[in-house]
């Protein structure tokens, strides 16, 4: 018996496949990450709603016995008492609960705010009055995952009130989802303060400026932009044609061209836009792409002129305005009298105390 279970176990080598390890390992460590977050979530959805009802029952204690601080601060030390392992039940705390439930008094909008962590809740209730507002960016976070900073400075710049806004003529030249898709990823107007110009720019410093500052200006522009290029050309009949900026929209999966106007909407910029979109649709369009889309920003428009230009237009045209920092240039005749950078630098070396000897 003892040579039969000897032989058994020589005909049994202990062997593996090193590639067939690496990924059986990857599949189950990718498993239990997955299924830890679903349960960090779980928790913290479970939690959010804990804190809905606390706050309900807050809510009606304050309504119908005239609840102030008094009561609640003693509630807090009996529940930090009863619950010494467990944080969450601090005077602010249970004030936000309150507040909380009163600011999603249905059950249903709670689950949705619960789909989110408390501290963005929190902000989301200091920061945003209307409901309607507050469950759009708690729709906005969920599907970027947004961090509490990153919501708190969307929320500073209104992208509730700009996004979508732009006067397009998507519906007419889209299909229906992609149009719904394309209308959301634009904004009116965009927030470039993040630079800072003269009064008196050109295009070529707003240009300049964008670049200067590119990853925070694909974070104005939003999710799915990746950059192409600066001034990128795009060759007709032997002649390059220069872009101003070109992008690619993973999830539209689509080309994006912008160009940058330092004056106002020219019905004039539409014809030149149409021009752009179809060499990009010609020359650098892959067969699955969708229809290359064109962004214009402009300093100002007028919307019906807007209106009018896009209206018979058979290219997909979104055009926007945009808010930057000014800063008002000196007049010619001041700066010809300002010193250079040379002159100030000889005039600080010669104003140096001489060494004693």
């Amino acid at each position: 018996m003892k040579k039969k279970r000897e032989i058994a176990k020589k005909s049994t080598p202990d062997v593996y496949n090193p590639k067939s390890y690496a990924k059986l390992l990857e599949q189950i460590k990718t498993d239990i990450f997955q299924t830890q977050l679903r349960a960090a979530l779980s928790v913290t959805k479970e939690l959010i709603m804990l804190y809905w009802r606390i706050g309900k029952t807050l809510s009606e204690k304050t309504r119908e016995e005239g609840w102030g601080a008094k009561p609640l601060d003693r509630l807090s030390r009996d529940l930090k008492n009863g619950f010494p392992d467990t944080q969450g039940f601090s005077l602010r705390n249970l004030q936000y609960m309150r507040k909380f439930a009163e600011g999603y008094p249905d059950a249903n909008y709670a689950a949705a705010a619960a789909q989110i962590p408390w501290g963005h809740n929190m902000l989301l209730l200091d920061k945003v009055e209307d409901s309607a507002q507050r469950l759009w960016y708690i729709q906005q976070t969920i599907e970027g995952g947004w961090s509490r900073s990153v919501l708190e400075s969307w929320i500073e710049s209104n992208l509730y009130g700009r996004k979508g806004r732009a006067i397009t003529n998507f519906k007419h030249t889209l299909p229906p989802i992609q149009s719904d898709m394309a209308e959301q990823a634009l904004k009116d107007p965009y927030n470039l303060q993040f630079m800072t110009l003269e009064s008196a720019y050109r295009e070529k410093e707003l240009e300049q400026g964008l670049m200067d500052h590119l990853q925070t200006f694909l974070v104005e522009l939003g999710e799915g932009f990746a950059f192409m290029g600066r001034q990128y050309p795009v060759k007709v009949e032997g002649e390059d044609h220069l872009i101003d900026l070109l992008f690619y929209h993973v999830k539209l999966r689509c080309y994006v061209v912008i160009e940058l106007k330092a004056t106002a909407f020219d019905p004039r910029d539409a014809g030149q836009m149409n021009f752009y979109l179809s060499a990009v649709d010609d020359l650098l369009k892959h067969p699955e792409d969708q229809p290359t889309i064109g962004i214009l920003l402009c300093k100002t428009k007028s919307k019906v002129k807007v209106e009018y230009a896009l209206r018979r237009c058979s290219s997909p045209i979104g055009v926007s305005s945009y808010e930057t920092r000014i800063i008002k240039s000196l007049p010619k005749n001041l700066q010809s009298k300002l010193p250079t950078v040379e002159e100030i630098e000889a005039e600080l070396s010669s104003a140096k105390p001489k060494r004693k000897k």
